[in-house]
């Protein structure tokens, strides 16, 4: 059954990959794959050497009064809670982060932080933009940063070629602020409430890495790209995009929220999501506060009801398929059997991590990362050990070597209509030689540690 499983995930895995020339959903695609891979685990034991093994024996020890099909069925149920619970405890944690961005975007808060960016000279604003992107996905997230900045430098910049140098290096800085943050991308996230990593060790180990893999095709950029840009004499506000009432104070309620989540896990050791769910609580209540004087139809149009509707629920469900998925095989011990076998062959974790880095800018980085949580045991790596940071960093910023491997990469993709070919020719060695410097920093200071 074990081989089923696992083409069964394969399949899955391709199609997802696929999802354009295939045209199915890969939303769709990681349900069915994960609905699936549970089911045939649960139909039939993986192996037949399964019920003899450790894993299925610990549990079995407080059964003994049960038939073996018994036990095997209380192991499937209590196996799935456990995956359950693992994967609840990242999605409720997004979608509170989601809706505390979608509501502070509502009043527009982020324009109180992009209009102060007044400078024409090229070479400055390339700086402002890479320097504010990548503090600002830190907070926020670099999905949502990367559509903000893009925005605005569509407001700033009517070259189209020069935007796209922009657009480019926004999805670098972007994916690189993410990493060395607990809340900037999802795979750091999951490995945050997933106890692989410390708030505090993410930040002061990644962060100098991470700078190195925007600042070396960011300097780069600056001698090639020269000059002021035109005065267009447009406003960058207009009527449509004035600042509603309570802007900044959602902006300042909403950030709060953010940042104060890593510092309430480690006073209560509560799980994220409930520090993520308080604030949101509070800045809903804010936002009914701020503006009393709206009628009906405008107070819905800034509720926090209207951003739950405005989150991606179907990036969620993707998550919570590949995730289900990914739990089926890391119950079986397959992941775990597969980790030994890769460091039996490659024999060294850095060179494996890096690899997966590189992958992931093909393949979405959310199951990569959800597998090598499968893959490697806590009980060998313990929280912060250099296989998890490593991860994260790799997992975090390699998927800005194609415009396709990231989220944000994906979503400029689509505001810019940026090429895929002018992408990989004029960003992609960029991206490499950023991620290989942020690489090389990090291991460099692993080893004199």
């Amino acid at each position: 059954m074990e081989i089923y499983i696992i083409v069964l995930f394969v399949v899955g895995y391709g199609a997802i990959a696929l999802e354009h020339p295939l045209k199915i959903n890969k939303t769709a695609t990681a349900l069915i794959t994960g609905v699936l891979c549970w089911t045939l685990f649960a139909l039939q034991p993986p192996t037949a050497t399964f019920v003899e093994s450790g894993h299925f024996k610990s549990f079995a020890e407080n059964f003994t009064n049960l038939h073996q099909a018994e036990i095997y069925q209380s192991f499937i149920k209590t196996e799935l809670s456990h995956t359950l619970g693992q994967i609840a405890a990242i999605l409720f944690f997004l979608m509170g982060a989601m809706t505390i961005v979608e509501l502070i975007d509502a009043h527009h808060g982020f324009r109180f932080i992009t209009d102060l960016i007044k400078t024409k000279d090229v070479r400055v604003l390339l700086w402002t933009i890479c320097l504010v992107t990548f503090f600002l996905s830190a907070i926020l997230d670099n999905l949502t940063t990367a559509i903000v900045m893009v925005s605005l430098i569509r407001k700033l910049i009517h070259d189209k070629q020069t935007r796209l140098f922009f657009a480019g290096m926004i999805i670098i800085a972007a994916n690189a602020g993410g990493a060395w943050s607990p809340i900037g991308d999802v795979t750091t996230t999951m490995l945050w409430i997933g106890g692989q990593i410390s708030a505090t060790a993410i930040v002061k180990n990644l962060i100098l890495p991470s700078l190195v893999c925007l600042f070396v095709p960011l300097i780069y950029l600056s001698f090639k790209l020269k000059g002021n840009l035109p005065s267009t004499g447009e406003k960058l506000k207009t009527n449509a995009e004035a600042h509603v009432h309570g802007g900044m104070i959602m902006l300042l309620v909403g950030v709060g929220a953010l940042i104060s989540v890593p510092i309430f896990k480690a006073i209560t050791h509560l799980p994220p999501y409930m520090g993520i769910l308080g604030g949101l609580g509070i800045l809903w209540v804010v936002s009914e506060l701020i503006n009393p004087d709206l009628d009906d139809f405008q107070r819905q149009k800034y509720s926090a009801a209207s951003a739950l509707s405005r989150i991606d629920v179907s990036s969620i469900l993707f998550f919570f398929g590949i995730l289900l998925a990914v739990g089926a095989l890391e119950s079986m011990q397959t992941l775990h059997h597969f980790a030994e076998y890769v460091s039996l062959l490659l024999g060294d974790n850095r060179i494996i991590i890096t690899l997966i880095g590189v992958v992931s800018a093909i393949v979405d980085n959310v199951p990569l990362v959800a597998a090598c949580m499968g893959m490697y045991s806590l009980n060998v790596y313990p929280i912060d050990s250099m296989v998890w940071e490593y991860l994260a960093y790799c997992a975090g910023t390699g998927g800005s070597l194609l415009v396709i491997g990231s989220a944000a990469g994906v979503a400029v993709m689509g505001m810019e209509k940026m090429d895929f070919i002018w992408y990989l020719k004029k960003i992609s060695l960029l991206a490499l030689m950023g991620y290989a410097g942020g690489a090389a920093v990090y291991l460099f200071f692993q080893g004199i540690g």
